[in-house]
This record gives C-alpha cells, sequence and structure tokens, in this order.
C-alpha cells in the first residue's frame, strides 16, 4: 500500500527527470519534430455509433514499476472512439484506458473516471496519451522545438491507487491527426468526454462492467469539458449513469476567461481558441481575415503546432491587440462583433442543470480563468436544481496569474481525488447551493 500511495510523488520526480521513455514507432506524420505514431490517423469511415472503439492497442507507461502480482500503477490501452461535434459530424477522438493494478475497496463494480485534461496546447504531439508514453516529449525541426510535459498524470495515478478505473480523453483534433483542435469548444469537449465513457465500457478484458459508476474529473480546460459534459449528458449520453463530477476552474464564461488571458503568460491560449472557433464556425473566417495582421495570422498559425509550454517560451505576456489590423484586443472585437458575441455567449457554461453531484473548486485569487465567472457558473447550476458543492480554494496572492491558477490544482488535488472517491462509493455530500448566494 506504501509503495502506490507514493506513486505520484515518484511520477512526477521521474517525469522532470524524464526517466522511463519509452520509444514511438514509425508514424505517418510529424508535428514540431515529434513522430505521431499512424495509430493516431483516423480512418476514411467511422462507425455509427458515438463512443464505438476504432482501433485500440497496448500504451507502455512511461513510469511503470513491478508490483506482486501485477505492474503498477496499472496496464494501459490507447484507444480511438467515435464522437459527435458541434455541427453533428461524426469525429475520431483518442485517449487511453488505464486498469488499476490496486483493488477497489468500495461498494459493487470497479467504478470508471474519464479524466478530462487540462490546457496541453493544440500541437498533435500534445495530447495527454502521448504524454503517459512519454511523460516528457521533446521536439525540433525546421528552428520549431517543442516541449510537453504530462502533468496530468499526477492525477491520473492518484486515482489508480484508489483502485479506480481511469479513461482520459485526448478531445477532438488533440492527438488525432484530421483536424485542428477545437479548443475550449463546450459541445465537442462534452461529448468527447461521455463518448470516452462509452468507449471504456465498450473495451474487452477490463474489470469495469456496465454497472460501473461513472464520474468526472477536470481541471482549467477540463474543468470546462466535464462541466459541459454534466450539462450535456441528459440530452446526448442518458446511458452514462453519471454519478459526480469535479470540475475545477472551469472557463465558464469564455468572455471574461479571454479578458482575463490576455497579456498573461498563457496569452497564447487566445489563439488556439480562435483556430478552435474558426474550424467549429467556418463562417467566422470573414471576421478573422477582416481583424488579424499579418502579424496575427503568422501568430495563429505558430501557435496550432505548439503544446503548453511552447507558447509559454515563445508568447508569455503579449496583448491580443498586437495581433490585430485596428489595435483592439480580442475581448474589444468579441464585444463589438455581434455574430462573435453571439458564438461566444452559446459557449457558456452553467446554463443547463447537471447531472449528478457536482463539486465545483475554484483558487478565489486565480485571476486566469477568473474566480467569479467559475463561482457564477455554480450559483446557476444551484438555481437550476443542480446538486452543487462549490468549494473555494483559498491560497495566498502568488502575483503571477498562472501561479494563482496552479495553485489550487495542485493544493487541491487530493482532497478531490477523496471528494469524488467518495461519491463513487456511495457516500452522500451535502449541497452548498443555500448559502453559495452569500458566500464570497
Amino acid at each position: 500500500m506504501s509503495v502506490r500511495l507514493r506513486l505520484p510523488a515518484a511520477l512526477l520526480a521521474a517525469t522532470i527527470a524524464g526517466a522511463g521513455f519509452a520509444a514511438l514507432p514509425a508514424g505517418a506524420a510529424v508535428s514540431r519534430g515529434v513522430t505521431i505514431p499512424d495509430f493516431y490517423t483516423p480512418p476514411a469511415t467511422l462507425p455509427a455509433a458515438n463512443g464505438a472503439l476504432v482501433r485500440s492497442e497496448p500504451l507502455p507507461l512511461a513510469l511503470s514499476l513491478p508490483g506482486i502480482n501485477a505492474t503498477l500503477p496499472g496496464a494501459a490501452t490507447r484507444i480511438m472512439y467515435k464522437s459527435t461535434d458541434t455541427g453533428g459530424s461524426p469525429v475520431a477522438v483518442t485517449g487511453a484506458y488505464l486498469e488499476p493494478a490496486a483493488p477497489w475497496r468500495g461498494p459493487g463494480s470497479r467504478p470508471l473516471v474519464v479524466l478530462a485534461p487540462g490546457t496541453m496546447g493544440q500541437g498533435d504531439q500534445c495530447s495527454t496519451s502521448l504524454a503517459l508514453q512519454k511523460g516528457l516529449i521533446l521536439g525540433s525541426e525546421d528552428n520549431q522545438t517543442t516541449v510537453s510535459i504530462g502533468y496530468e498524470v499526477l492525477a491520473i495515478y492518484r486515482l489508480l491507487a484508489k483502485g479506480i478505473a481511469v479513461v482520459e480523453t485526448d478531445y477532438p483534433g488533440l492527438g488525432a491527426t484530421d483536424r485542428p483542435h477545437t479548443y475550449v469548444n463546450r459541445v465537442d469537449e462534452g461529448h468527447a468526454v461521455l463518448d470516452a465513457a462509452r468507449a471504456a465500457k465498450a473495451l474487452t478484458g477490463t474489470s469495469i462492467t456496465a454497472k460501473s459508476a461513472v464520474g468526472l474529473y477536470g481541471y482549467s480546460q477540463g474543468g470546462g469539458a466535464v462541466a459541459a459534459a454534466a450539462e450535456l449528458q441528459s440530452s446526448y449520453a442518458p446511458d452514462v449513469k453519471l454519478k459526480a463530477t469535479y470540475a475545477g476552474a472551469p472557463p465558464a464564461d469564455l468572455a471574461a476567461v479571454t479578458a482575463a488571458i490576455d497579456g498573461t503568460e498563457l496569452v497564447g491560449a487566445l489563439g488556439w481558441a480562435v483556430n478552435g472557433f474558426a474550424q467549429t464556425e467556418p463562417d467566422l473566417q470573414p471576421l478573422l481575415d477582416k481583424y488579424l495582421s499579418a502579424a496575427g495570422h503568422a501568430a495563429l498559425t505558430d501557435l496550432s503546432t505548439m503544446c503548453v509550454g511552447d507558447a509559454i517560451f515563445g508568447y508569455a505576456y503579449q496583448r491580443s491587440s498586437a495581433w490585430t489590423t485596428t489595435g483592439q484586443s480580442l475581448s474589444q472585437i468579441i464585444a463589438a462583433e455581434p455574430s462573435l458575441k453571439a458564438f461566444i455567449g452559446d459557449q457558456r457554461i452553467g446554463t443547463r442543470k447537471p447531472a449528478g453531484v457536482v463539486r465545483v473548486a475554484t483558487g478565489v485569487m486565480d485571476n486566469l480563468v477568473p474566480h467569479a465567472q467559475a463561482r457564477t457558473m455554480a450559483a446557476d447550476w444551484c438555481r437550476l436544481g443542480g446538486d452543487v458543492v462549490y468549494a473555494p480554494i483559498i491560497l495566498p496572492n502568488a502575483v503571477s496569474p498562472l501561479l494563482n491558477h496552479v495553485g489550487p490544482l495542485l493544493s487541491d488535488q487530493g482532497t478531490a481525488v477523496d471528494w469524488l472517491t467518495n461519491r463513487l462509493a456511495g457516500l452522500p455530500s451535502i449541497s452548498t447551493c443555500a448559502i453559495l448566494p452569500i458566500q464570497p
């Protein structure tokens, strides 16, 4: 048991040190000097059913330790499955299923958690399933470099240590090489999360069953993805019996998040969002041509192949006003253009009652994905009759927006995993909706 409890810390150390990297097979695509295996190239035709498996293969983990009866923390399978995008078109999504070596100590069948990753970037090489295999992804080609660290493995290994099976989604276009990643698109991401649960239960040779309780876990981009999935479950995937969701620092109001991110360490995320919006809604292209300067077009093209580390190194503290023909910021352009304003408004999370119980956690000092807009989402859910536990995370102001955002991820992670484990074990939670309107 002590070995399992130490796995997250061991994983972090191994990731930073670059230990245990597995070689990738030759593939058909290369992104910023990183070879993308053939597995990630979708077939011409996808299955009809949402969540249907397209293909699967064993996935060697960057950190894998021999145990008495099994390999710790467990065995991994790379998957590709079918989902449906915002426009109703079929889309291939990749990810990974992880079968824990640890036993499930709770009642009933071993539960399943869908983990939605936080911001990884927009290049195909940035996917979490590749990061599980490589730990640290480095590449260089044509004066382009890439750095991607699989930080989500920390949460994944915590869940595995509890005996909970995990399936993570790479999201549409992040991994699968046929389209750009539609970053922070609530429908694309929500569908991908729900269909990952279906795909995991379609795998053979696992210990989960049709009766396995399903939970969702996500922080930042992932928090928005699981929040959207909880809202969409009743209409899109009523067969996925969603019991509980942890939504950490969700970008529920993209207008507020756009204004907050501009000029910070993570301003590159604005480029990923714009690239994704253009993929989702081609009718927006004339507006992009109107407002984007040559520098703006170049930045968006550059960012489209970058991971989060690359974007921080290359674009930190820039302002979107440097990318426009008018000198306006992206927020100002959204406010001035009705079609853009309507598109961003349609992305808002908090307008539909979520399924199951949801724990919304957000740092009160988070000024990157602002605390206030996440709290508003929780309050909106309460007004809609949702079962909500609101958890403000109080940490000192780190001055740096990125640190104010990452701090709660690390400080609350153990509590979040424990909370989700207890819900999956059938223990009740106490809603905070009665006091949320007056809480800071």
